[in-house]
């Protein structure tokens, strides 16, 4: 059915597409992997560009059987499983592992809504709470996702993992705090931040209009300069021994808060898998 297999773990497409798991690799070559029938139905449903296409059958899942059936056969090159094994970051894969080009971030072709929510997310180190956070605004329905500051590895295959196909069904770019900042100032957002500083609790703060919601890294939180560009600081309050929450779930307060403020467009069943 396929007209390219590859054989041996020692091939160098293999070595080569293996070094993509390595974040100096992604960022040399912009490029990145989507491993997962689940990740990569996604990304090819909202339209993401993918290169190539690597399926391993002894390791199919029944939904990567089903994916590998609708699969533009040119794109696809078949492996054995040691080579796919070598590819994989998961400890059962489903056999199913695509590169795609890490997208350019262009600011200016970004339309938003009148009333739009964005999510701002800052220095974030872990990718599982990058990922996490990207489900949370997918669930939410923010309207764009902005990832900054040192640290962050947006197309870390973990982060990709984590947001179940999310980083590719809604806008998510990666750009310099500067420029983010000029963005958000001349579109008319407010900057809600959150910080254990602050005096205001999330609950009363304002979420209408343009707004922007801010969290920081895991343990530094928000930069200076974003808490300075901030029209609202506010602050989850802690009753026990802990000091904070998982920024995951930090953010999953903030923004459905945002939602109950502005409005739920319509009654949906929550799937909490």
């Amino acid at each position: 059915m396929y007209a390219r297999h590859l054989e041996s773990p020692q091939n160098p497409e293999i070595k080569a597409v293996a070094r993509l798991k390595e974040r100096r690799a992604r960022k040399a070559e912009r490029r990145f992997l989507i491993e997962g029938a689940r990740e990569l139905s996604r990304a090819l449903e909202a339209g993401a560009a993918v290169d190539r296409i690597y399926l391993c059958e002894a390791l199919y899942s029944d939904e990567a059987r089903e994916l590998a059936s609708r699969l533009e056969t040119e794109r696809v090159t078949t492996v054995s499983q040691a080579a796919f094994e070598k590819l994989s970051m998961r400890e059962g894969p489903d056999g199913v592992l695509a590169v795609a080009p890490i997208p350019q971030a262009d600011l200016s072709r970004l339309s938003l809504p009148p009333e739009a929510l964005v999510l701002v997310l800052e220095g974030l180190e872990k990718p599982g709470n990058l990922g996490a956070l990207l489900r949370t605004a997918d669930g939410v329905g923010v309207d764009a996702v902005f990832v900054t500051g040192p640290g962050t590895d947006l197309y870390n295959p973990n982060t990709v993992r984590a947001s179940m196909g999310s980083l590719f069904t809604q806008s998510v770019l990666q750009v310099e705090p500067e420029a983010l900042l000029t963005f958000l100032q001349q579109q008319g957002f407010s900057l809600v931040a959150a910080t254990p500083h602050a005096d205001t609790v999330y609950w009363d703060a304002n979420y209408a209009g343009r707004v922007a919601v801010a969290l920081g890294a895991e343990h530094d939180g928000l930069s200076p300069q974003l808490r300075g560009a901030a029209s609202q600081q506010v602050v989850i309050p802690m009753r026990g021994a802990a000091d904070s929450l998982n920024v995951g779930t930090a953010g999953a307060l903030l923004l459905y808060e945002a939602l109950r403020q502005r409005g739920f467009p319509n009654k949906q069943v929550i799937n909490p898998v």
